[in-house]
């Protein structure tokens, strides 16, 4: 009698050849983070007597590498639209998508000095993709179910910035915009900030995800910073104090925030702490307490930064960071 042949094993899933098929959305957190140390140094230009080109090169890099990042990733959706739904299904990638956008905004205020018009234009154009961003993710979590609602740091991303509008803004000479912006964003900020506080209480987030909760200190510090651009010197400063108490917060429990350890989604640590540099440095103009701790904190996010994004980048490199994060293939 013969034995019966054991079944050959599946095949192993080889990644289809072709540029950019599984680009993962986690690299823009990172490279915006690079944009917020970009604007901290130019910040910093006046306020502690630096040169300018300091800041300015950083900026010229980082929009070399977002520009490479993004044609990355958009040869996904050019093959397949529909990876863009697939992508806003997990957490990683809704983080991604609303810093690539994001970054837009940023590089739109890094060339506001240098071309107004192509600055503005491409200010409009971020401002309508994230919109667009928006408007996709309220579908696919309507379509999700209900655990896939849950309010996360994240949606400070998404729902609050457009508040990276009003930095542009403030570039571009239209202080009345960028008051639009702060205002309209603070209803937002306020209810996720709100919501994330019970859940930290009632139900801590597991160590993975815990380094996302320092997103929550970038929008008071951008608060401050459009609020300073703006001409709002008193709401500047109580922003800033704001700021400052998340950033304790954070700093008080940073033990537990890491106890993971390294991850791709360290990506969150990286513009919430350039971005509280650039508002102290700017509020104060490099003076006082205020402006020493600002030049501080931008040294260490000189250091750190960068070499989060190399970690991340190099995941990247080496093919794993798609993985890591559940990206989707075109």
């Amino acid at each position: 009698m013969t034995q019966a042949r054991r079944p050959m094993p599946p095949p192993l899933k080889m990644p289809k050849p072709g540029f950019g098929r599984r680009t993962p959305p986690a690299i823009f957190p990172p490279i915006m983070g690079l944009f917020g140390l970009g604007m901290g140094w130019r910040a910093a230009a006046p306020a502690f007597g630096i040169s300018p080109g300091v800041g300015d090169a950083i900026l010229g890099a980082v929009a070399l590498l977002f520009a490479f990042a993004l044609i990355a990733w958009l040869a996904k959706p050019l093959r397949r639209p529909g990876v863009v739904l697939e992508e806003l299904r997990v957490l990683p990638g809704r983080a991604g998508l609303a810093a690539a956008s994001l970054c837009m905004m940023l590089l739109a205020a890094s060339l506001a000095p240098f071309t107004p018009a192509l600055a503005r234009a491409l200010a409009v154009l971020a401002f309508s993709v994230h919109i667009g961003l928006v408007v996709v993710l309220i579908h696919v979590l309507r379509a999700g179910p209900p655990e896939g609602r849950v309010v996360t740091p994240v949606f400070h991303l998404t729902f609050v910035g457009f508040i990276l509008g009003g930095v542009a803004a403030n570039a571009l000479g239209e202080p009345e915009i960028a008051r639009i912006f702060l205002w309209s964003m603070l209803i937002p900020a306020g209810v996720i900030w709100g919501i994330s506080a019970r859940q930290i209480i009632s139900r801590p987030p597991p160590a993975p995800l815990r380094p996302l909760l320092a997103i929550h200190l970038a929008p008071a510090s951008l608060f401050a910073v459009v609020a300073h651009g703006a001409g709002m010197v008193a709401a500047s400063y109580a922003f800033a104090a704001l700021a400052a108490a998340i950033l304790a917060a954070l700093l008080v429990s940073v033990r537990w925030l890491t106890s993971a350890g390294f991850s791709p989604l360290w990506g969150a640590f990286t513009f919430p702490m350039a971005a509280f540099a650039t508002a102290l440095i700017l509020i104060s103009d490099g003076s006082g307490a205020m402006g020493w701790i600002g030049g501080f904190v931008l040294a260490f996010a000189t250091l750190f930064i960068p070499y989060i994004a190399y970690r991340i980048l190099k995941l990247w490199a080496g093919g794993t960071l798609a993985a890591k994060t559940n990206a989707a293939e075109a």
